[in-house]
């Protein structure tokens, strides 16, 4: 990339002011603090521990989950995708709305009242014999390790291109305490260089990040591991708060330096017909919001990004989501949780990012000669790039605050949730009962402690296999792929059993590496949808074919979790899941185009994007669409919350 002219020298300065460290050294002692005050609390049990005493109110939960979702990694990839794709890529992230709506307004009360620490543990609960077993065992690992690990080195893959341009080791620290790590990184042909920041050489830059992941994870780990839960929501409210105010001032100085949110359209325009955006897109197609105007928007990737909702990992709730709904002190709070996070993750936080990745694409338009393989990094690095050229002393310091607790808060949440599958999952479980111990609560919690290590060790050793954070990403969804049909199914419909669930797990572990070798990375659309078909046809099969989970063992679950749906032959004669299920799918529809609508009308005018072709009138559109949007808020309002008992633990709260 080559920034221009009267940038070019700004982005070259070494390292940060001693105002900006001063900032960034206040919110690592708040972090610091909030892990001791609540180490007493945590550490009385596992439920304290990992679900903050069942105590969280509505707002608190959704904040922590935007918090996590913001995450170091997210903004870079943003960046990336809306150069390389253009903005209609960004709804193969926004659609996930639904899938937010979803647990909040129809799974999540059913999460609540499991009374279960991990989504793992609720496999036993809701089937029976050794199969659940089995089934519970292979979760702790998939979920708890393989794929938590994954998004966990993503997010330290982003930290090296955030922490290089600013936290320079090798001019703080002694030479006799830098250089024999240099020399040990040059010994063994390490390289983890980042592509922002002051030319040095590979081996210097290695080291320098290596010392800064291992103070933040160190930190990280510090106030997770202390203060458990509690702590990890008190900081991704600070984090959260932080990140904002930032991310909206940094997008204030790169509209600036466009020359105005006026002139950005016109400024991508003359790029794109100038110099050249990345992959030939042209300025129409950088800037869509919908696919009359977007580049390869044909059938199969719009049938992708329509049930991607549906076709991953997290599509009733799976991981820390569920576990944010579970520490919630009532069945209202989960759905507030569930509704501050879609807002603030969908629609307040993307409407921040789009001016700025449209913006840093301008500013530092792409060099010619870049090796394809190299293009997406690149793109990912203009974020970094443009915090350290454009923001002067103090607003850098907020800036790097904001991205280095994003990247903390999403790290406290995966070593928090990863614990709680390799304590309570398989150690206490399998481990202990195979041992015939039976270890107190406190006992548990030091296990807990003890398991974000290894986590962290996994986690960096997929970290050295990476190329770019589209390339984990990518990955990531397609491991996921064959297994969100069934995590909702097994609440709407009594025939799902335990083997139908390991059945769709075998498949996508089988297939996952054929389809990679098979379908062109060009195809990834085919790829979801096959991997998501196949998965899912094996799985309803096989839970056809063995036949239903035993009668009592249904029946017990249903009495305890309530869940929605289908349970004719288990339900009370009394009790109506169906109509719940109905009235929660009406409120988690009109929910998410609500969304949609007021995010596209936002966006449009924002971004400058152009009026779809069938249509013509960009004003009419963006109008159109704000109005349809806010008029089913009460709608939807209703649906969600109105008419509805509230279930609360008693006496539960967040202690301070």
């Amino acid at each position: 990339m080559r920034p221009p002219d009267d940038l070019a020298g700004v982005a070259e300065e070494p390292g940060m002011h001693a105002l900006d460290g001063l900032i960034v050294c206040a919110f690592a002692a708040y972090a610091i603090i909030a892990g001791l005050r609540s180490r007493r609390l945590a550490s009385r049990g596992l439920e304290d521990y990992f679900l903050a005493g069942r105590s969280l109110n509505g707002w608190q939960a959704g904040i922590s989950m935007a918090a996590t979702q913001f995450a170091a990694d997210t903004p870079l990839l943003v960046t990336g995708l809306v150069a390389t794709a253009g903005i209609f890529a960004l709804w193969r992230l926004w659609v996930y709305a639904i899938a937010f709506l979803l647990m909040g307004f129809v799974l999540a009360p059913s999460w609540r009242r499991a009374r279960v620490l991990t989504d793992a543990e609720l496999t036993e609960l809701r089937y029976g014999g050794k199969p659940a077993g089995v089934l519970r065992a292979i979760k702790a690992v998939y979920f708890g390790i393989v794929f938590n690990c994954t998004v966990l080195a993503m997010v330290m893959w982003a930290a090296k291109e955030i922490a290089q341009p600013f936290l320079l080791w090798n001019e703080w620290l002694p030479a006799a305490v830098f250089q024999p790590l240099r020399e040990t990184v040059q010994v063994i042909g390490l390289e983890f260089a980042g592509t922002s920041g002051p030319t040095l050489d590979p081996a210097t830059a290695t080291a320098n990040n290596l010392i800064s992941i291992a103070a933040i994870v160190g930190l990280t780990t510090l106030y997770s591991t202390t203060g458990g839960l509690r702590s990890v929501v008190q900081t991704d409210v600070l984090q959260f708060a932080i990140m904002m105010v930032a991310t909206a001032v940094y997008a204030w100085f790169v509209i600036q330096a466009v020359g105005g949110l006026g002139a950005l359209p016109q400024a991508v325009s003359n790029l794109c017909d100038q110099h050249g955006c990345p992959n030939d897109l042209r300025a129409s197609e950088l800037l869509a919001f919908e696919p009359s105007q977007a580049r390869n928007a044909g059938g199969a990737v719009l049938a992708v990004i329509a049930l991607q909702w549906l076709v991953q990992i997290n599509a009733d709730g799976t991981g820390y989501l569920a576990q944010r709904a579970m520490a919630c002190r009532s069945d209202r709070d989960a759905r507030i949780a569930a509704v501050v996070f879609t807002v603030a993750q969908i629609f307040m936080r993307s409407l921040l990012w789009l001016p700025i990745a449209l913006g840093l694409l301008v500013l530092f338009p792409p060099s010619a000669g870049i090796p394809s393989d190299r293009v997406v990094a690149d793109r990912e690095a203009t974020f970094v790039i443009g915090i350290h050229a454009l923001l002067p002393v103090g607003v850098l310091g907020l800036m790097l605050t904001g991205m280095l607790a994003a990247l903390a808060s999403t790290v406290d949440t995966h070593l928090n949730w990863g614990a709680s599958y390799l304590t309570n999952d398989l150690y206490h479980r399998f481990y202990c009962r195979w041992r015939g111990r039976s270890p107190d609560g406190r006992t548990l919690v030091w296990v807990a402690r003890a398991a974000n290590g290894l986590i962290l060790v996994l986690a960096v050793i997929v970290m050295t296999q990476l190329s770019s954070i589209q390339v984990a990403w990518h990955a990531s969804l397609l491991l996921g792929a064959g297994l969100g049909v069934l995590l909702v199914l097994r609440w709407l419909w009594w025939r799902i059993t335990a083997w139908g669930e390991v059945a769709a797990l075998g498949v996508s572990l089988v297939l996952a590496p054929v389809l990679i070798v098979k379908v062109p990375q060009q195809h990834e659309a085919l790829r979801l949808l096959l991997m998501a078909g196949a998965a899912t046809l094996v799985g309803v099969v096989t839970s056809l074919v063995v036949g239903p989970e035993e009668i009592d063992r249904l029946r017990e679950f249903y009495s305890r979790a309530r869940p929605p749906g289908f349970w004719g032959p288990v339900r009370a004669p009394a009790d109506a899941p169906a109509r719940r299920l109905v009235r929660g799918l009406l409120a988690t529809g009109t929910a998410s185009l609500s969304v949609f609508c007021v995010l596209t009308a936002a966006g449009s005018w924002l971004a400058g994007s152009p009026a779809p072709t069938w249509l013509g009138s960009r004003a009419v559109f963006t109008s159109g669409l704000g109005v349809i949007g806010l008029g089913l808020v009460p709608i939807w309002w209703r649906l969600g919350f109105g008419g509805r008992a509230k279930s609360r633990t008693p006496g539960a709260r967040l202690e301070q």
